[in-house]
């Protein structure tokens, strides 16, 4: 069965489409084993449907993600697909963070969309976390949230249990995807000083709002679901920090 993945060329798409049998990555570029089509307009997703069979959306955007689903899902069912697969983030329907609620549209829709679905939630990446402390220590300090924790998840790990999902019967919400650890986000922001050589202090920081206080909550947590295998201190041993 023809599988077509977008954001194939994104942090998770590497990691998944060589676990796949000759996937066809959606892409606004050509390239060898893409197809052309924009998930922003719509152009060419008819095209790049043809013939599919399970279409898995990694593709995201800080804004229009919603949109851009949409499109997919429209041109999924003129295409006949069979299975639908999307990627999710946990707790993105109890933290108010706009990114979150966009997630949460894409979610109902690909819940109604009329077609056979599996819906995979994860933690945070460890590359989100690495990025995040990279980004912020060139202020001079390493501010974190006081009193969060996080929950960081291999990408790999992730691609590991897509890949399965992929390959089996639909199964609507798949259980959530957590890294093995949950570490105090001071603890990570410390590793990840010493791991890359960064002298910084860490400044925890605790701010208001309901989108802080879900993160001090713990909403983006899956503690029960810790089925990740690399930690982030073999993350970061291997050498990937950004």
């Amino acid at each position: 069965m023809t599988v077509l993945v977008t954001g194939g060329t994104g942090t998770l798409g590497r990691a998944l489409v060589p676990l796949l049998d000759g996937p066809r990555v959606l892409s606004r570029r050509e390239g060898p084993g893409r197809v052309v089509g924009d998930l922003a307009t719509g152009e060419g997703l008819d095209a790049a449907l043809a013939g599919v069979g399970t279409v898995v959306h990694l593709a995201s955007r800080p804004t229009g993600d919603a949109t851009a689903t949409a499109r997919l899902v429209d041109a999924a069912r003129r295409a006949g697909a069979e299975h639908l697969v999307h990627i999710s983030i946990v707790g993105a329907d109890r933290i108010p963070l706009p990114y979150y609620r966009e997630k949460v549209r894409s979610e109902q829709l690909v819940e109604g969309s009329g077609l056979p679905w599996t819906i995979l939630r994860a933690t945070q990446f460890h590359d989100l976390l690495a990025m995040l402390f990279r980004a912020t220590a060139r202020v001079g300090v390493l501010p974190v949230l006081a009193g969060t924790s996080f929950q960081p998840v291999a990408v790999g790990d992730v691609a590991a249990r897509l890949a399965d999902l992929v390959t089996g019967a639909p199964s609507g919400r798949a259980p959530d995807l957590g890294g093995p650890e949950v570490r105090a986000m001071d603890d990570l922001a410390r590793t990840w000083a010493r791991a890359t050589g960064t002298r910084r202090p860490v400044l925890p920081l605790r701010l208001p709002g309901a989108i802080a206080r879900g993160f001090r909550d713990g909403l983006h947590l899956a503690p029960e679901h810790a089925d990740g295998v690399v930690t982030f201190e073999q993350y970061l041993a291997a050498g990937v920090r950004s």
